[in-house]
């Protein structure tokens, strides 16, 4: 059973209570298998059939996640790479692309080591085949599909990147993240999508920037929309829609600023808040 993702018209409301669904990916819509329950799946279904979108709005980049939307049938558009990439996943084309300033990355990095010492790197590559280059001791936690090429530290800024991955052997993610935030956060925007998972992306940049050109695109508002995520890399969507629903298993930053809390990923929570919204027929 693929999840339903054709584009129906949504120029009026229709009466719906949310005209777009924007579900993050890792830990709110996949399960701890890294796929989607045919309970989440059939409530996708109902909730498209009733007229409304679903959108994906995911940190992955859409290299990283072409292998899930295979997987699970869905062919609509999606955020990735935390708003840097706006991608049809129908036809496999991106549709914008925002880039790392390797200058300024170079110089953010250079500041939080400064504070933190040395820091492992990763780097994602823009575009549709770019791979992350794993600097000496980077080891990424999650995403087994991802192509990972390790590399010696001075060539991971030599190619265009959508991100920097940083991790620290002593801090943690919340720590390094205020510290980067702290002492670059004027150079470069810092995000916490996950375990191990600290990013520095190109300032201004959020899941809510790329889920508005997203929307735009859709003729949807911020004001129809509904959006489910897990981690502090969805505040900023939770800012942006009008009613922002965090998993169970949510990070204490999104807890905080959650309208509704929901059962966790591996216990449907998505189907929960959807199959009360916009009931199967």
């Amino acid at each position: 059973m693929s999840i339903t993702s054709h584009r129906p018209d949504v120029s009026s409301g229709g009466g719906l209570p949310f005209r777009l669904v924007a579900t993050d990916l890792d830990g709110t819509l996949l399960n701890s298998a890294e796929t989607v329950s045919d309970r989440t799946r059939a409530a996708l279904a109902a909730t498209v059939a009733a007229g409304a979108l679903h959108i994906i709005v995911t940190g992955r980049s859409a290299t990283w996640a072409r292998p899930v939307f295979d997987e699970i049938g869905y062919t609509g558009l999606a955020v990735c790479g935390q708003g840097a990439q706006v991608y049809d996943a129908g036809v496999h084309r991106l549709l914008t692309s925002v880039t790392l300033d390797r200058r300024l990355a170079a110089l953010a990095l250079g500041k939080i080591e400064a504070e933190t010492g040395p820091l492992a790197v990763a780097a994602n590559q823009d575009g549709l085949d770019g791979s992350v280059l794993a600097g000496p001791g980077y080891e990424l936690q999650i995403g087994s599909d991802l192509p990972i090429v390790q590399v010696d530290s001075s060539e991971l800024l030599t190619t265009p990147l959508s991100k920097l991955y940083i991790q620290h052997p002593r801090l943690t993610d919340d720590d390094l993240a205020h510290v980067a935030r702290q002492v670059a956060g004027d150079l470069v925007g810092v995000t916490m999508a996950g375990p191990g998972i600290v990013e520095l992306l190109p300032l201004g940049l959020s899941k809510a920037t790329g889920l508005a050109v997203a929307a735009h695109r859709l003729g949807v508002k911020a004001a129809g929309t509904i959006a489910f995520g897990d981690m502090p890399n969805d505040v900023p969507m939770f800012a942006w829609a009008a009613h922002g629903v965090a998993m169970a298993n949510a990070h204490e930053q999104l807890l905080a600023v959650a309208a509704e809390v929901t059962a966790g990923n591996d216990e449907d929570g998505v189907a929960v808040v959807l199959e009360r919204l916009f009931p199967a027929a």
